[in-house]
């Protein structure tokens, strides 16, 4: 009796589950599936959740217009992995190839997307707690959620991503470990966070380590800005201000990086919180221009202090508490190529295909897994840095 192949179809179909289950960022993160087709490089408009406000009735209805805001996103990032499989591979049981090859498969994939996931970090301005130390105290909840209530993001669902670092300091917290104040015993047994004040938290190794711009070591900058020099960025929609910061000592040639973070003053006293969103160039005798995010939207900065937060450390570990709409995991099913044997599976929106192929020249049968996929941010203020 012959041997039964593993069929594309049967690979899919195993392997899809797998991916979700392991999937961080895109689950918690808002999301913007579609079952049409696409290919590396399109560009997909992404709607915004619309945003409405409430009013006392008084006698009569205000009617509010709907407005709807979009970003644009060149949905260019596929995760592969590609394997040689002979006949004797593709001869085992289902479940014998899922624990040989797809787990580990999808594993690579899954840490791939929430990596790139957790990216979105260098679009948020609101930050907590301070570079170089690594949260672990009840009070670095409370200070996420203040940001987040004075930004009047959402009370629930509200997410908490954290590094091993700061995961490892809240897992020793007597408030959360011992039963009699948790309630819960799955912290001291299983090493969960749980749900704190509201927030829901997950542990990732993919918590980004953001180094900063050289620039931002600096300590005698001051901002020059106005209001009407406000702009929109292309891509995300986002409202920004050109801001030129200048060093008194006037000879740094260093720049700032996306994701920057900084502390403006302006002349009114009023601070901000903003997000560098693009690399700059050097700066030329100390003073470099920058686009940051929120657009300073009261009182110019004409010479004004610029605090900024990795100064001493130069870097910070950027956990995240936010909001779902605050980004948008994007994906779109591929494309079944015409001259190869391949199939494309969904479920709960999540796309994957499987191709195989086979190579008469080296006589070796190919198994390829992939899924197209991108990120946008949507509401950068429904979420915080809780800096590490």
């Amino acid at each position: 009796m012959p041997n039964t192949i593993i069929t594309v179809k049967d690979i899919a179909r195993e392997a899809l589950p797998i991916l979700r289950d392991n999937l961080v960022a895109p689950r918690l993160f808002y999301n913007d599936y579609s079952k049409e087709f696409a290919k590396k490089g399109d560009t997909i408009k992404v709607t915004r959740p619309v945003e409405f406000s409430v009013d006392e009735f008084d006698g009569s209805i205000n009617i509010q217009e709907i407005v709807e805001d979009f970003v644009m996103l060149k949905i260019d990032k596929i995760a592969d992995v590609s394997f040689a499989a002979t006949e004797k591979e593709l001869s085992l049981s289902i479940e014998d190839f899922k624990n040989q090859y797809l787990q580990s498969a999808m594993l690579a994939i899954a840490e791939k997307i929430n990596n790139d996931g957790l990216e979105m970090y260098k679009w948020v301005p609101y930050f907590v707690g301070a570079s170089g130390t690594t949260p672990g105290t009840l009070e670095d909840f409370a200070l996420a959620n203040k940001m987040l209530n004075l930004n009047r993001a959402p009370v629930s669902p509200r997410n908490g991503v954290w590094g091993p670092e700061a995961t490892a300091e809240f897992q020793q917290l007597d408030s959360l470990v011992e039963v009699d104040k948790a309630g819960s015993n799955l912290a001291l047994r299983e090493g969960q966070i749980g749900r704190v004040f509201g927030i829901n938290n997950y542990m990732s190794q993919a918590v980004k380590l953001h180094t900063a711009g050289g620039f931002s070591a600096l300590a005698d900058v001051t901002a020059a800005a106005t209001v009407v020099s406000a702009a929109s960025d292309a891509t995300t929609n986002l409202a920004y201000t050109p801001v030129e910061l200048t060093s008194a000592a006037g000879v740094s040639t260093a720049k700032l990086l996306k994701g920057d973070l900084l502390k403006l003053e302006d002349d009114s006293g009023n601070t901000y919180n903003v997000t560098v969103i693009e690399d700059t160039a050097v700066a030329v005798a100390g003073v470099v221009t920058a686009k940051v995010h929120p657009a300073i939207i009261a009182d110019d900065l004409t010479d004004t202090a610029v605090t900024f937060p990795d100064v001493t450390t130069g870097a910070h570990e950027a956990n995240l508490v936010f909001n779902p709409k605050a980004f948008a995991f994007v994906t779109r099913p591929l494309h079944v190529p015409s001259n190869a044997n391949s199939y494309v599976t969904s479920f709960e929106g999540l796309s994957l295909r499987v191709t195989q192929a086979y190579d008469i020249d080296t006589k070796v049968e190919t198994i390829s897994i992939d899924i197209l996929y991108g990120y946008a941010p949507l509401y950068p203020k429904l979420a915080v840095r809780v800096l590490g």
